[in-house]
């Protein structure tokens, strides 16, 4: 793609802001700032990649895996906000699910231990667990509102907090994993995902686009349950107060 062709992609923002505009949304700053910094992340990321790539040193590659887990743990701990401890426990479980997700990948030898191969799949692993993150911390926030009853009974019965919890922990994780799935039932029919679009853009064959596609659908859905249950386990005692209530946090 040429200069002047990625130029003319800022059509598409200009006909969301003027729609802005038109129905007073108020999105125009948001999507002038998005628009800055997702331009020059991406720049400044493509070139970084570039010497990554060619260097192909284990350390570097590390680092940036762990940058990226720090980035996305902070992202969706703004989610869980008032909640004590919940970026280290949001950090533990994108970090395990990143290891156990690379490790079988590399150790089953699916991928070679490449950088080219290795940074784009964690990232995108790692991003999956983000959101998985943020949607679960979203639906146990309206669980301890909406079901606060429920567990306080169960609480006033001798249950203990784990037990109390155990229905609202469930929807929240099933929430949690809901894009995912429904992800899995309709690639392909209903939308051609990114990595398989980009390779077939790219020049590849379509059979291998379809290949790794594969690939990254069905770590998504490993991935993603070992987030959102992962966290539920670490997590589940921050939702009490010292003495064993339930806290209820704003939506």
């Amino acid at each position: 793609m040429s200069i002047v062709a990625l130029g003319f992609t800022l059509v598409f923002v200009a006909v969301a802001f003027f729609i802005s505009l038109w129905q007073k949304l108020g999105l125009e700053r948001d999507l002038f700032v998005g628009t800055v910094r997702s331009a020059v992340q991406l720049l400044l990321v493509g070139y970084v990649l570039q010497y990554v790539f060619k260097s192909n040193h284990p350390l570097i590659v590390g680092l940036i895996v762990l940058v990226m887990i720090g980035v996305a743990t902070w992202h969706a701990g703004k989610r869980g906000e008032g909640l004590r401890g919940i970026y280290l426990r949001i950090g533990i479980s994108i970090f395990t699910t990143e290891a156990v997700t690379l490790g079988l990948l590399l150790g089953l030898k699916i991928i070679p231990f490449t950088t080219q191969f290795i940074i784009p799949i964690s990232g995108m692993t790692i991003g999956n667990a983000m959101v998985v993150s943020s949607l679960y911390l979203n639906q146990m926030k309206r669980e301890t509102v909406s079901a606060r009853g429920e567990a306080e009974t169960l609480l006033a019965l001798g249950a203990s907090p784990r037990q109390a919890v155990h229905d609202l922990l469930k929807r929240s994780v099933r929430a949690s994993m809901i894009p995912t799935i429904d992800g899995m039932k309709t690639v392909g029919l209903v939308q051609l995902p990114g990595m398989m679009t980009g390779m077939i853009v790219a020049g590849a064959s379509p059979l291998d686009a379809v290949r790794y596609q594969i690939l990254i659908m069905f770590a998504f859905a490993s991935s993603a349950a070992l987030t959102s249950i992962l966290l539920s386990l670490l997590s589940y005692r921050l939702w009490f107060t010292k003495d064993e209530s339930l806290k209820v946090m704003d939506g």
